[in-house]
């Protein structure tokens, strides 16, 4: 959504909402780079450390560390600001409720998703859907 681009948002203390992640990938480690790009093919999908240390045939110690090391990002996080990228642009783009977007990124726990959504764009799944859907009548 381009107002994104350009929006400033006087009425919030933060502009995270604003924010698009786009994983870290100019490191070399080919490794790493194959497993960031599964995680975001694969973004419906229940993705553990270990499934992921597997596939990069490593122990999950020294896959954690290379990964923090390449991308600047724990695992965990990187998995879930992937995931609420996802959110973000089905609330943009779709009339989807929020249980079916939390489902369609692989959350199964209401709860925990709207912690760190909130967490991630300083506001919850609803606010943003409501501010930033493109179906919505204009003045919500």
């Amino acid at each position: 959504m381009a107002s994104k681009y350009f929006a400033i948002d006087f009425d919030r203390d933060s502009q995270a909402a604003f924010a698009i992640f786009n994983g870290q990938k100019k490191h070399t480690d080919a490794a790493i780079r194959k497993i960031q790009e599964y995680i975001e093919k694969n973004v419906q999908e229940k993705i553990s450390v270990v499934e992921l240390a597997g596939m990069a045939a490593l122990g999950r110690r020294s896959f954690e560390r290379r990964f923090k090391h390449a991308t600047g990002h724990a695992v965990l996080e990187y998995i879930h600001r992937v995931k609420v990228e996802a959110a973000k642009r089905s609330f943009e783009n779709s009339r989807k409720n929020i249980s079916e977007v939390m489902q369609e990124i692989g959350y199964n726990d209401t709860k925990a998703f709207r912690i760190i959504f909130k967490k991630t764009t300083g506001l919850t799944p609803a606010e943003y859907r409501n501010k930033y859907n493109k179906h919505a009548p204009a003045g919500i």
